[in-house]
Protein backbone atom coordinates (compact mmCIF):
# COMPACT_ATOMS: atom_id res chain seq x y z
CA UNK A 1 0.00 0.00 0.00
CA UNK A 2 1.45 3.21 -0.67
CA UNK A 3 1.93 5.93 1.67
CA UNK A 4 -1.19 8.15 -0.05
CA UNK A 5 -3.33 5.18 0.10
CA UNK A 6 -2.36 4.32 3.85
CA UNK A 7 -3.34 7.66 4.81
CA UNK A 8 -6.53 7.56 3.14
CA UNK A 9 -7.93 4.96 4.95
CA UNK A 10 -6.21 5.98 8.27
CA UNK A 11 -7.88 9.99 8.07
CA UNK A 12 -11.29 10.19 8.36
CA UNK A 13 -10.80 8.23 11.62
CA UNK A 14 -9.59 11.07 13.56
CA UNK A 15 -13.48 12.23 13.14
CA UNK A 16 -15.29 9.29 14.18
CA UNK A 17 -17.81 11.81 15.97
CA UNK A 18 -18.70 12.93 12.50
CA UNK A 19 -18.64 10.00 10.37
CA UNK A 20 -16.54 6.57 9.95
CA UNK A 21 -13.82 6.90 7.36
CA UNK A 22 -14.78 4.67 3.65
CA UNK A 23 -12.72 1.50 3.68
CA UNK A 24 -13.86 0.61 0.18
CA UNK A 25 -16.64 2.14 -1.41
CA UNK A 26 -19.23 -0.45 -1.93
CA UNK A 27 -22.00 1.21 -4.10
CA UNK A 28 -21.82 -1.49 -7.57
CA UNK A 29 -21.86 1.77 -9.21
CA UNK A 30 -20.95 1.92 -13.36
CA UNK A 31 -19.43 5.47 -13.15
CA UNK A 32 -19.06 5.56 -17.00
CA UNK A 33 -22.66 5.75 -17.38
CA UNK A 34 -23.80 7.98 -14.72
CA UNK A 35 -25.22 11.23 -16.12
CA UNK A 36 -26.05 14.49 -14.63
CA UNK A 37 -29.35 15.90 -13.64
CA UNK A 38 -30.40 19.01 -12.38
CA UNK A 39 -32.83 19.38 -10.16
CA UNK A 40 -35.49 21.85 -11.40
CA UNK A 41 -36.29 23.70 -8.16
CA UNK A 42 -32.37 23.59 -6.67
CA UNK A 43 -29.75 23.10 -9.57
CA UNK A 44 -28.53 19.82 -7.02
CA UNK A 45 -25.97 17.58 -8.52
CA UNK A 46 -27.37 13.93 -8.34
CA UNK A 47 -25.45 10.89 -9.94
CA UNK A 48 -27.02 7.55 -10.08
CA UNK A 49 -25.58 4.09 -9.44
CA UNK A 50 -26.41 1.33 -11.95
CA UNK A 51 -29.13 -0.86 -10.09
CA UNK A 52 -30.58 2.08 -8.91
CA UNK A 53 -34.14 2.08 -10.97
CA UNK A 54 -35.18 2.26 -14.82
CA UNK A 55 -33.49 4.55 -17.13
CA UNK A 56 -34.33 7.22 -19.48
CA UNK A 57 -32.73 8.47 -22.32
CA UNK A 58 -32.31 12.24 -23.04
CA UNK A 59 -31.38 14.09 -26.24
CA UNK A 60 -28.03 15.56 -26.24
CA UNK A 61 -27.53 18.56 -28.65
CA UNK A 62 -25.05 16.32 -31.20
CA UNK A 63 -28.17 13.94 -30.79
CA UNK A 64 -26.25 11.95 -29.25
CA UNK A 65 -28.35 9.26 -26.80
CA UNK A 66 -27.37 8.95 -23.28
CA UNK A 67 -28.61 6.27 -20.33
CA UNK A 68 -29.62 8.61 -17.40
CA UNK A 69 -29.68 6.34 -13.93
CA UNK A 70 -31.40 7.89 -11.46
CA UNK A 71 -30.85 8.33 -7.70
CA UNK A 72 -33.38 6.15 -5.74
CA UNK A 73 -35.83 8.31 -3.84
CA UNK A 74 -34.03 9.38 -0.24
CA UNK A 75 -35.44 7.28 2.40
CA UNK A 76 -35.22 9.64 5.42
CA UNK A 77 -37.25 7.49 7.69
CA UNK A 78 -39.53 10.60 8.76
CA UNK A 79 -36.13 12.07 9.34
CA UNK A 80 -34.36 14.80 7.90
CA UNK A 81 -32.66 13.93 4.47
CA UNK A 82 -29.49 15.68 6.07
CA UNK A 83 -29.22 13.70 9.10
CA UNK A 84 -30.38 10.49 6.94
CA UNK A 85 -27.72 11.16 4.51
CA UNK A 86 -25.48 11.37 7.23
CA UNK A 87 -26.25 8.43 9.38
CA UNK A 88 -26.10 6.30 5.68
CA UNK A 89 -22.72 7.83 5.36
CA UNK A 90 -22.10 6.64 8.83
CA UNK A 91 -23.44 3.07 8.00
CA UNK A 92 -21.18 2.90 4.93
CA UNK A 93 -24.01 2.89 2.79
CA UNK A 94 -22.63 6.24 1.02
CA UNK A 95 -25.53 5.66 -1.96
CA UNK A 96 -28.07 6.24 -0.24
CA UNK A 97 -26.47 8.98 1.26
CA UNK A 98 -25.72 10.64 -1.97
CA UNK A 99 -29.76 10.51 -2.48
CA UNK A 100 -30.36 11.81 0.79
CA UNK A 101 -27.51 14.77 0.61
CA UNK A 102 -29.21 15.64 -3.02
CA UNK A 103 -32.47 15.77 -1.66
CA UNK A 104 -31.22 18.15 1.17
CA UNK A 105 -29.68 19.91 -1.30
CA UNK A 106 -32.27 20.25 -3.28
CA UNK A 107 -34.70 21.55 -0.69
CA UNK A 108 -32.03 24.58 0.45
CA UNK A 109 -29.63 24.95 -2.36
CA UNK A 110 -28.02 27.67 0.04
CA UNK A 111 -27.02 24.68 2.68
CA UNK A 112 -23.43 24.56 3.07
CA UNK A 113 -23.73 21.28 4.81
CA UNK A 114 -25.90 19.54 2.62
CA UNK A 115 -23.46 19.89 -0.66
CA UNK A 116 -20.46 18.98 2.18
CA UNK A 117 -22.04 15.96 2.88
CA UNK A 118 -22.81 15.27 -1.17
CA UNK A 119 -18.93 16.06 -1.42
CA UNK A 120 -18.15 13.66 1.40
CA UNK A 121 -20.74 10.41 -0.42
CA UNK A 122 -18.95 10.99 -3.96
CA UNK A 123 -15.45 11.10 -2.57
CA UNK A 124 -16.51 7.54 -0.34
CA UNK A 125 -17.55 6.85 -3.84
CA UNK A 126 -14.24 7.90 -5.66
CA UNK A 127 -16.33 9.88 -8.26
CA UNK A 128 -13.52 12.71 -6.91
CA UNK A 129 -14.28 15.24 -10.07
CA UNK A 130 -17.99 15.64 -8.67
CA UNK A 131 -16.47 15.96 -4.89
CA UNK A 132 -14.84 18.01 -5.90
CA UNK A 133 -17.65 20.04 -7.70
CA UNK A 134 -20.12 19.70 -4.26
CA UNK A 135 -17.03 20.89 -1.79
CA UNK A 136 -16.41 24.13 -3.89
CA UNK A 137 -20.39 24.71 -3.84
CA UNK A 138 -20.27 24.54 -0.18
CA UNK A 139 -17.37 26.77 0.25
CA UNK A 140 -18.85 28.98 -1.91
CA UNK A 141 -22.00 29.18 0.09
CA UNK A 142 -19.88 29.21 3.54
CA UNK A 143 -15.75 29.38 3.31
CA UNK A 144 -15.69 28.55 7.10
CA UNK A 145 -17.86 25.25 6.49
CA UNK A 146 -15.72 23.12 9.18
CA UNK A 147 -16.95 19.78 8.04
CA UNK A 148 -16.78 21.30 4.16
CA UNK A 149 -12.88 22.17 4.86
CA UNK A 150 -12.01 19.11 6.40
CA UNK A 151 -13.88 17.18 3.66
CA UNK A 152 -12.25 19.36 0.47
CA UNK A 153 -8.30 19.55 2.90
CA UNK A 154 -8.52 15.18 2.48
CA UNK A 155 -9.96 15.11 -0.96
CA UNK A 156 -6.72 17.01 -2.67
CA UNK A 157 -4.06 15.84 -0.01
CA UNK A 158 -4.94 12.24 0.61
CA UNK A 159 -7.78 10.65 -1.63
CA UNK A 160 -6.13 12.54 -4.97
CA UNK A 161 -3.09 11.10 -6.70
CA UNK A 162 -0.03 13.72 -5.00
CA UNK A 163 0.86 17.33 -6.61
CA UNK A 164 2.13 20.41 -5.59
CA UNK A 165 -0.76 22.43 -6.23
CA UNK A 166 -3.14 19.73 -4.75
CA UNK A 167 -1.00 19.53 -1.76
CA UNK A 168 -1.02 23.00 -1.25
CA UNK A 169 -4.68 23.14 -1.95
CA UNK A 170 -5.26 20.43 1.50
CA UNK A 171 -3.56 22.47 3.36
CA UNK A 172 -4.73 25.77 2.74
CA UNK A 173 -7.80 23.97 3.47
CA UNK A 174 -6.85 22.30 6.53
CA UNK A 175 -5.48 25.31 7.58
CA UNK A 176 -8.57 27.63 7.06
CA UNK A 177 -10.51 24.99 9.12
CA UNK A 178 -7.65 25.48 11.92
CA UNK A 179 -8.18 28.93 11.95
CA UNK A 180 -12.16 29.11 12.12
CA UNK A 181 -13.37 30.29 15.65
CA UNK A 182 -16.24 27.95 14.69
CA UNK A 183 -15.18 25.23 14.29
CA UNK A 184 -16.12 22.01 16.33
CA UNK A 185 -13.13 20.81 18.84
CA UNK A 186 -13.69 17.11 17.64
CA UNK A 187 -12.63 18.09 14.28
CA UNK A 188 -9.19 19.99 15.44
CA UNK A 189 -7.59 16.76 15.51
CA UNK A 190 -8.34 15.33 11.91
CA UNK A 191 -7.88 19.65 10.16
CA UNK A 192 -4.46 18.83 11.96
CA UNK A 193 -3.71 15.51 10.59
CA UNK A 194 -4.39 16.10 7.38
CA UNK A 195 -2.43 19.65 7.40
CA UNK A 196 0.69 17.57 8.25
CA UNK A 197 0.50 15.52 6.01
CA UNK A 198 0.15 17.97 3.10
CA UNK A 199 3.01 20.19 4.75
CA UNK A 200 5.33 16.74 4.67
CA UNK A 201 4.44 16.10 1.20
CA UNK A 202 5.53 19.46 0.46
CA UNK A 203 8.91 19.62 2.07
CA UNK A 204 7.78 22.14 5.05
CA UNK A 205 8.84 19.41 7.47
CA UNK A 206 8.92 21.94 10.41
CA UNK A 207 5.19 23.11 10.24
CA UNK A 208 4.13 19.18 9.48
CA UNK A 209 5.86 18.86 12.88
CA UNK A 210 3.73 21.55 14.68
CA UNK A 211 0.51 20.35 13.38
CA UNK A 212 1.29 16.84 14.28
CA UNK A 213 1.91 17.75 17.54
CA UNK A 214 -1.71 19.39 17.50
CA UNK A 215 -3.15 16.00 17.23
CA UNK A 216 -1.13 14.00 19.80
CA UNK A 217 -1.43 16.53 22.52
CA UNK A 218 -5.26 15.39 21.82
CA UNK A 219 -4.54 11.95 21.09
CA UNK A 220 -1.17 10.51 22.51
CA UNK A 221 -1.83 7.08 20.61
CA UNK A 222 -2.50 8.34 17.34
CA UNK A 223 -0.21 6.00 15.23
CA UNK A 224 -0.45 8.43 12.03
CA UNK A 225 -0.15 11.22 13.62
CA UNK A 226 3.05 9.74 15.04
CA UNK A 227 4.27 8.77 11.59
CA UNK A 228 3.96 12.36 10.17
CA UNK A 229 5.96 13.09 12.95
CA UNK A 230 8.67 10.71 12.69
CA UNK A 231 8.83 11.70 9.02
CA UNK A 232 8.93 15.07 9.93
CA UNK A 233 11.97 14.75 12.05
CA UNK A 234 13.66 13.08 10.02
CA UNK A 235 13.12 15.82 7.00
CA UNK A 236 14.52 17.93 9.51
CA UNK A 237 17.77 15.67 10.19
CA UNK A 238 17.19 15.68 13.91
CA UNK A 239 18.08 12.05 13.09
CA UNK A 240 18.12 10.59 16.77
CA UNK A 241 14.43 11.33 17.24
CA UNK A 242 13.61 10.19 14.12
CA UNK A 243 15.52 6.94 14.50
CA UNK A 244 13.65 6.34 17.98
CA UNK A 245 10.17 7.86 16.41
CA UNK A 246 10.23 5.15 13.62
CA UNK A 247 11.44 2.24 15.71
CA UNK A 248 8.27 2.71 17.72
CA UNK A 249 6.24 2.24 14.21
CA UNK A 250 7.71 -1.39 13.69
CA UNK A 251 4.59 -3.01 15.27
CA UNK A 252 2.42 -1.38 14.03
CA UNK A 253 1.53 -3.42 10.76
CA UNK A 254 -0.33 -0.47 8.77
CA UNK A 255 3.28 1.38 9.06
CA UNK A 256 5.85 -0.95 9.90
CA UNK A 257 7.33 -1.20 6.34
CA UNK A 258 7.79 3.18 5.74
CA UNK A 259 9.20 2.51 9.22
CA UNK A 260 11.40 -0.15 8.26
CA UNK A 261 12.42 1.89 4.91
CA UNK A 262 13.14 5.59 7.34
CA UNK A 263 15.11 2.97 9.74
CA UNK A 264 17.34 1.84 6.71
CA UNK A 265 18.52 5.73 5.71
CA UNK A 266 19.08 6.13 9.34
CA UNK A 267 21.49 3.52 9.32
CA UNK A 268 23.26 4.28 6.12
CA UNK A 269 23.78 7.93 7.56
CA UNK A 270 25.60 6.09 10.22
CA UNK A 271 27.39 3.39 7.63
CA UNK A 272 26.48 0.76 8.73
CA UNK A 273 25.36 -0.40 5.77
CA UNK A 274 24.32 -4.06 6.59
CA UNK A 275 21.92 -2.91 8.86
CA UNK A 276 20.75 -0.54 6.23
CA UNK A 277 20.15 -3.24 4.16
CA UNK A 278 17.75 -5.77 6.59
CA UNK A 279 15.55 -2.95 6.96
CA UNK A 280 15.10 -2.10 3.01
CA UNK A 281 14.64 -6.22 2.98
CA UNK A 282 12.19 -6.22 5.13
CA UNK A 283 10.00 -2.81 3.60
CA UNK A 284 10.50 -4.20 0.40
CA UNK A 285 9.05 -7.91 1.71
CA UNK A 286 6.15 -6.09 3.18
CA UNK A 287 5.30 -3.52 0.69
CA UNK A 288 6.86 -4.83 -2.53
CA UNK A 289 5.03 -2.22 -4.36
CA UNK A 290 6.35 0.92 -2.79
CA UNK A 291 9.72 -0.29 -2.25
CA UNK A 292 11.20 -2.27 -5.11
CA UNK A 293 14.35 -3.27 -5.32
CA UNK A 294 16.62 0.27 -6.78
CA UNK A 295 18.26 0.08 -10.17
CA UNK A 296 21.43 1.04 -8.44
CA UNK A 297 24.50 1.36 -10.01
CA UNK A 298 28.27 0.90 -8.76
CA UNK A 299 30.43 3.57 -8.43
CA UNK A 300 32.11 3.64 -11.73
CA UNK A 301 29.05 2.77 -13.75
CA UNK A 302 26.97 5.67 -11.83
CA UNK A 303 30.44 8.00 -12.35
CA UNK A 304 29.62 7.14 -16.44
CA UNK A 305 26.27 8.01 -16.21
CA UNK A 306 26.61 11.47 -14.97
CA UNK A 307 29.45 11.61 -17.26
CA UNK A 308 27.53 11.06 -20.45
CA UNK A 309 24.67 12.99 -18.86
CA UNK A 310 26.91 15.79 -18.93
CA UNK A 311 27.90 15.47 -22.46
CA UNK A 312 24.27 15.51 -23.67
CA UNK A 313 23.63 18.61 -22.01
CA UNK A 314 22.80 21.97 -24.51
CA UNK A 315 26.06 23.89 -25.26
CA UNK A 316 24.98 26.73 -23.06
CA UNK A 317 25.02 24.89 -20.17
CA UNK A 318 28.15 23.12 -20.52
CA UNK A 319 29.34 26.58 -20.71
CA UNK A 320 28.11 27.44 -17.77
CA UNK A 321 29.67 24.41 -15.61
CA UNK A 322 33.23 25.32 -16.81
CA UNK A 323 35.09 25.24 -13.56
CA UNK A 324 32.10 23.73 -11.58
CA UNK A 325 32.78 20.60 -10.98
CA UNK A 326 29.81 18.06 -10.99
CA UNK A 327 30.36 14.78 -8.21
CA UNK A 328 29.29 11.84 -7.91
CA UNK A 329 28.63 11.23 -4.72
CA UNK A 330 26.64 8.39 -2.32
CA UNK A 331 23.80 10.14 0.22
CA UNK A 332 24.39 13.86 1.19
CA UNK A 333 26.68 15.42 4.44
CA UNK A 334 24.88 16.37 7.22
CA UNK A 335 26.80 19.36 7.03
CA UNK A 336 25.25 20.08 3.46
CA UNK A 337 22.14 19.33 4.73
CA UNK A 338 22.30 21.86 7.72
CA UNK A 339 23.86 24.86 5.92
CA UNK A 340 20.18 25.54 4.78
CA UNK A 341 17.47 26.46 7.38
CA UNK A 342 15.69 24.67 7.66
CA UNK A 343 18.12 21.42 6.66
CA UNK A 344 18.08 20.23 3.62
CA UNK A 345 15.53 16.87 2.81
CA UNK A 346 18.18 13.98 3.40
CA UNK A 347 16.57 12.30 0.09
CA UNK A 348 17.57 15.31 -2.04
CA UNK A 349 18.65 13.76 -5.63
CA UNK A 350 21.53 16.27 -6.05
CA UNK A 351 22.64 20.00 -4.81
CA UNK A 352 24.54 22.90 -5.87
CA UNK A 353 26.53 24.57 -3.78
CA UNK A 354 27.75 28.14 -3.66
CA UNK A 355 26.44 31.33 -5.27
CA UNK A 356 24.76 31.87 -8.43
CA UNK A 357 26.83 33.07 -11.53
CA UNK A 358 25.35 36.56 -11.45
CA UNK A 359 26.51 36.65 -7.61
CA UNK A 360 30.24 36.86 -6.90
CA UNK A 361 32.42 34.34 -4.60
CA UNK A 362 33.32 35.37 -1.24
CA UNK A 363 36.65 33.05 -1.29
CA UNK A 364 34.80 30.63 1.70
CA UNK A 365 34.62 27.90 -0.51
CA UNK A 366 37.41 25.94 -2.88
CA UNK A 367 35.81 25.70 -5.68
CA UNK A 368 33.41 28.51 -5.72
CA UNK A 369 30.82 26.65 -6.77
CA UNK A 370 30.20 22.98 -7.32
CA UNK A 371 27.29 20.48 -7.60
CA UNK A 372 26.50 16.43 -6.47
CA UNK A 373 24.81 14.45 -7.85
CA UNK A 374 23.82 11.10 -5.15
CA UNK A 375 23.96 7.89 -6.21
CA UNK A 376 21.73 5.85 -3.44
CA UNK A 377 18.80 8.56 -3.40
CA UNK A 378 18.83 8.76 -7.18
CA UNK A 379 18.39 5.12 -7.80
CA UNK A 380 15.63 5.12 -4.98
CA UNK A 381 13.83 7.65 -7.00
CA UNK A 382 13.08 5.29 -9.66
CA UNK A 383 12.49 1.64 -10.86
CA UNK A 384 14.49 0.72 -13.64
CA UNK A 385 17.90 1.97 -15.15
CA UNK A 386 16.12 3.84 -17.77
CA UNK A 387 14.23 5.67 -15.44
CA UNK A 388 17.60 6.55 -13.61
CA UNK A 389 19.59 8.04 -16.56
CA UNK A 390 16.21 10.27 -17.26
CA UNK A 391 16.67 11.34 -13.59
CA UNK A 392 20.09 12.31 -13.19
CA UNK A 393 19.32 14.16 -16.85
CA UNK A 394 16.54 16.26 -15.01
CA UNK A 395 18.29 16.29 -11.87
CA UNK A 396 21.53 17.75 -13.80
CA UNK A 397 18.83 20.42 -15.05
CA UNK A 398 17.07 21.33 -11.90
CA UNK A 399 21.18 21.64 -10.36
CA UNK A 400 21.95 24.40 -13.02
CA UNK A 401 18.64 26.62 -12.79
CA UNK A 402 20.17 26.81 -9.16
CA UNK A 403 23.52 27.60 -10.55
CA UNK A 404 21.81 30.15 -12.84
CA UNK A 405 19.77 31.71 -9.95
CA UNK A 406 16.61 30.20 -10.00
CA UNK A 407 14.99 29.02 -6.80
CA UNK A 408 12.90 25.77 -5.65
CA UNK A 409 9.46 27.30 -6.70
CA UNK A 410 10.75 29.01 -10.23
CA UNK A 411 12.21 25.38 -11.02
CA UNK A 412 8.86 23.63 -9.92
CA UNK A 413 7.30 25.88 -11.72
CA UNK A 414 9.11 24.77 -15.10
CA UNK A 415 8.87 21.05 -14.22
CA UNK A 416 11.73 20.39 -12.55
CA UNK A 417 10.79 20.15 -8.83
Amino acid sequence: MSRRGLLAVCLLLLASCKRNPPAVADAGTDAGTAAVIVATDAGALAEAPGDAGPSASVKRPDDAVAEVHPLAVCDAKEGAPLDAARDYYDAGHYEEALSCAAQAAALEPDLAAAHAERGAALAALHREPEAQLAYARALAIDPGDADALLGAAHLYAVQLPSSRERDELGALYAERGLSQPATPPELVPALALVAAMAFNDLGQADQALDRAAIVLAREPGNHEAKYEKALALFELCRFREAKAAFASLLKDKARAAHAHQHLGLLLEREGQWARAEEHFEKARALEPEDFPPPPLPSPDEFKAQVTRALADLPEDMRKDLEGVPVAAEEIPAEDDLLANQPPLSPTILGLFRGPSLQEPCDGSETPCRSVALYRRNLARAVRTPEELREQIRVTLLHEIGHLRGEDDEELAARGLE
